[in-house]
């Protein structure tokens, strides 16, 4: 132990100098006692001499990271959000109301036929203030004079007119309904949010196909 322990002290300076070979000599003496040193040996002792690298400095060691700062923190932009799933386009259709004329969009395209005042069909060719029919064929019509009330007051079935709309029509419907939609969300109480959120991601979904 103390043969290591000299050992261990005498190549304590030697780790500080520059990277150069070190010479140590081992003196074994006349009763067998070894004693290491940095000098040649004495006549008396039987000498070996070792060779000692020198591993040269070593790397200070790395500096301890520094926590960043509340600043730091508020500056780092957040993630990115998750990319948003895509979801094929719905199959819409364009109808036209057969009372009015207005353009609507159904996901069914076959609306069911409907009783309709004869009046609101565009039979009537003048207002029905003044009476008259233009182009009326309805039976109930047909006996006798032609009257406002008579008119007003008699139905008939209609039907909505539908077509497939195109891929532009469908993305332009779909925005406006995610618009609607968005509307809603940010007006609605707590209890009502979680089917209009539901449509909002749906309707995301498929808003992609169109960007």
């Amino acid at each position: 132990m103390r043969r290591l322990a000299f050992l261990s002290l005498l190549l304590l300076p030697l780790g500080a100098a520059p990277a150069v070979a070190t010479t140590v000599y081992k003196c074994t003496g006349g009763d067998g006692r070894v004693v290491f040193q940095d000098k040649p040996c004495a006549r008396a002792q039987r000498q070996e001499t070792i060779q000692l690298a020198d591993p040269g400095p070593t790397a200070p060691p790395p500096a301890p990271s520094k926590a960043p700062s509340d600043d730091e923190r508020d500056a780092t932009p957040p993630p990115p959000p998750p990319p948003v799933p895509s979801a094929p386009l719905p199959n819409l259709y364009a109808c036209t109301r057969a009372t009015d004329g207005k353009v609507y969009f159904s996901r069914e395209g076959d609306p069911q036929p409907y009783l309709a005042p004869f009046g609101m069909v565009g039979m009537v060719q003048t207002p029905l203030a003044r009476g008259g029919a233009g182009g009326a064929s309805a039976p109930e019509l047909n006996r006798g004079k032609v009257t406002a009330g008579l008119v007003s007051s008699n139905y008939v079935w209609v039907q909505d007119q539908c077509r497939p709309m195109t891929f532009d029509e469908t993305c332009h419907a779909l925005q406006d309904d995610y618009d609607d939609n968005a509307r809603k969300l940010r007006r609605a109480f707590k209890s009502d949010r979680p089917p209009l959120e539901r449509r909002d991601e749906e309707l995301r979904a498929q808003l992609t196909n169109c960007r």
